[in-house]
């Protein structure tokens, strides 16, 4: 049984259900931000923002009478949207991740980030470039990961979580659909319909 494993394991660790990621790494509290009624509802176990309602990062500091967190994470990348009319602003995760990290803490950005966005708004975004406010990053002594993820060095350890009934990834899957219905089950993702929040394809 592989260390990290046998840690989770142990005795007087109890996960709460569903068993998400920053859970299992151990996180006390994690703040799920989205203004898609049915992905909030579906962060059971976790803390709901809803960004239509107002600035996320507000919302958490005032929830944690103004002390940040030590970790947050950028899971959209550039096609992120900001406020309640759903109008592209590719830095506002990013942002909003600057805002709500306390002195010295951790960014993950996998969210996917381009070279090049012709369809962008603004003339830096179609160039793959975005405004940050650094001299805050700076500041605070953060520090930030990017790119894909590494499967091969976590497809063991996470397939052995799952085994061990420590990780639940099914959760989040909402339809499986054959391979001819792709087109359709992508399109009523893209439109945000109700029921399709994360579609797994079965040829």
């Amino acid at each position: 049984m592989p260390a990290r494993l046998a840690r989770l394991r142990s005795p007087g660790r109890v996960l709460p259900r569903p068993r998400y990621s920053a859970l299992i790494r151990g996180a006390a509290v994690v703040y799920v931000v989205d203004r898609v009624p049915e992905r909030l509802k579906a962060a059971e176990g976790c803390v709901p923002v809803d960004f239509s309602e107002g600035d996320p990062a507000q919302q958490i500091l005032e929830m944690r009478k103004g002390d940040g967190v030590m970790a947050s994470i950028d899971a959209v990348g550039y096609q992120a949207q900001s406020g309640s009319d759903g109008e592209e602003q590719p830095n506002a995760v990013l942002e909003g991740c600057i805002a709500v990290t306390n002195p010295t803490g951790k960014i993950g950005a996998p969210g996917l980030y381009v070279p090049s966005d012709p369809g962008a708004h603004d003339a830096h975004a179609r160039e793959g470039r975005i405004t940050l406010s650094f001299g805050t990053f700076f500041e605070k002594g953060l520090s930030i990961g990017t790119g894909q993820a590494n499967v091969k060095a976590y497809n063991r350890y996470l397939r052995d979580l799952i085994v061990a009934g420590q990780a639940t990834p099914s959760l989040i899957v909402s339809n499986k659909v054959p391979l001819d219905e792709a087109p359709d089950a992508y399109d009523k993702f893209d439109r945000r319909v109700e029921g399709y929040t994360k579609v797994v394809l079965k040829p």
